[in-house]
């Protein structure tokens, strides 16, 4: 009979030094690669100044409220070749405007923007052709009368249409 135990698994110093290699150079690896897509997917940049727009902000507030009380709205329709705008006002009825500008911004990033002068087509009615590639865009509609603004809209839309 035999008095010598067999010896098991001995966890040395070695086995603590994998351990933290993978512990740590998981979470390093991830946050990595979290930055390099923070920084190649948006550009970070809302406004140039923030001190500056944050001073400009109740007043554009109270700009966008007193347009909103006058209950014009706008309906937007968008195709891959173009847009078209009708102004409406609170009756649901055209609405006479000179001028409209509708700016096309991706929701993350802005090399892609642009900004469309709409042609007068009638009363409230404007359109405009101008390829527009697929996806989201977030349009903003601004309408003058009489050289003032006199509607103030943006819409989440989504561009279907394969670009040949």
């Amino acid at each position: 009979m035999s008095t010598a135990s067999q010896k098991g698994f001995v966890f040395t110093g070695w086995h603590m030094v994998g351990v933290m290699v993978l512990f740590f150079g998981t979470i390093i690896s991830v946050n990595v690669f979290m930055a390099y897509n923070a920084i190649t997917s948006w550009s970070g940049l809302v406004v140039p100044n923030t001190y500056v727009a944050s001073q400009q902000f109740n007043g554009k507030v109270a700009q966008a409220r007193a347009l909103a009380a006058t209950g014009v709205n706008g309906r937007l329709a968008v195709a891959a070749n173009g847009a078209r705008y009708e102004v409406l006002g609170p009756d649901g009825q055209p609405v006479e405007a000179d001028h409209l500008v509708l700016n096309f911004k991706r929701p993350v990033g802005e090399h892609q923007d642009f900004s469309i002068d709409m042609t007068a087509e009638g009363k409230g009615a404007f359109s405009a052709s101008h390829e527009i590639l697929p996806g989201h865009w977030i349009v903003e509609a601004i309408a003058e009368r009489g050289g003032q603004r006199i509607l103030h809209h943006a819409e989440r839309v989504s561009v279907r249409g394969a670009r040949k």
